[in-house]
């Protein structure tokens, strides 16, 4: 674990948008490198694969595809080497890796459809008055 720790630093400003790109791409490859550790840490092996946790990292990194100030960018670099840092210490539990990044979001969503809306005419006023 002592190796992966060196690898997650916080990257200095960015120059330009070629140089911050350079940078995300640069924290990508040590993310995926750092995805076996992680695995070990937190007993993933029965859940996720090492393949799914890339394209999970892929695809939190091409969410904010759309940024071109280097600002912006070395913000977000901040924010996700930090998210990784926290990962790597053990900083977080198994539970929540697995919700964050094994099922994802919308896997932890609840189904939105009709509510049942009870006899009562104390609950069917609930239930319209109250977040449906």
């Amino acid at each position: 674990m002592a190796s992966t720790l060196k690898y997650v630093r916080v990257p200095p400003n960015s120059a330009n948008l070629e140089e911050a790109r350079k940078r995300v791409f640069e924290f990508f490859k040590t993310a995926c490198r750092s995805i076996p550790t992680i695995m070990d840490i937190y007993i993933l092996d029965d859940v996720a694969k090492p393949s799914e946790l890339r394209s999970t990292v892929a695809s939190e990194i091409r969410k904010n595809a759309h940024v071109t100030d280097p600002k912006v960018i070395d913000m977000l670099l901040f924010k996700a080497t930090e998210e990784l840092s926290n990962i790597v210490e053990h900083a977080k539990q198994r539970h929540h890796i697995i919700g964050q990044y094994v099922v994802g979001r919308q896997g932890l969503t609840q189904d939105l459809g009709i509510k049942d809306q009870g006899n009562s005419n104390f609950l069917k006023n609930f239930y319209s008055g109250n977040y449906f």
